[in-house]
């Protein structure tokens, strides 16, 4: 099995999954996400806003291939960039994280160790970087797949909360512990990564 792990372009942005590359839930705030679905646009402000972060700031992404199959992916940028991150009762990120937007492997990839490859391949470019930690905001009462993953799952892959909340707690996770990550955390990614919305509607805070 071939597999390989590549940064996030315009060139491979299709080989997202067609509902998360129409989604613009991150990476616009609410009233302007709802104007781009009622405007039918929100893949043109997708590319757009990937080619301001890759400008700016650099790879905001990883994808993921297996015998050249695209099974998964992971967004994340510095909160600057993701407007929503705002809406939060819990924000704002701390400066010294990078925020985790979402990521996903396609269900019959996983268990097989990816989920735990990309994570780590995140938290060396990041690193390398001068970030110490990546944050994301959970869904604390999340029951289906949607644009926030459950802060459960967050925290079964080493994620701690620092600011708690009901329903959207912030959670943090230091990146040099994902580099000794072993085989023993692959059920809890599978739970996480598998967490990726379905439908690109955009729901109220």
């Amino acid at each position: 099995m071939g597999r390989r792990l590549v940064p996030l372009t315009l060139d491979n942005l299709t080989d997202l999954p067609k509902r998360c590359r129409a989604c613009v839930f991150w990476e616009l705030d609410p009233v302007s996400g709802e104007a781009a679905v009622k405007a039918g646009t929100p893949d043109l402000e997708k590319e757009a806003w990937i080619s301001a972060v890759l400008l700016e700031w650099g790879s905001c992404g990883r994808v993921v291939y297996v015998d050249e199959v695209p099974v998964g992916f992971v967004l994340y940028a510095p909160p600057a960039y993701v407007p929503r991150s705002t809406a939060f009762p819990t924000s704002p990120v701390s400066p010294d994280a990078v925020q985790l937007m979402t990521a996903f492997i396609l269900p019959g990839y996983q268990g097989q160790g990816l989920g735990r490859v990309m994570v780590q391949t995140v938290a060396k470019d990041l690193l390398r970087r001068g970030f110490k930690a990546i944050e994301a905001f959970g869904d604390a009462r999340w029951k289906e797949p949607a644009c926030l993953l459950p802060a459960d799952h967050l925290l079964a892959v080493g994620f701690k909360t620092v600011r708690p909340h009901p329903t959207h707690p912030r959670l943090r996770l230091e990146l040099r512990t994902t580099l000794s990550w072993k085989e023993d955390v692959e059920l809890a990614l599978d739970r996480l990564l598998g967490a990726v919305q379905k439908e690109p509607a955009l729901r109220p805070l």
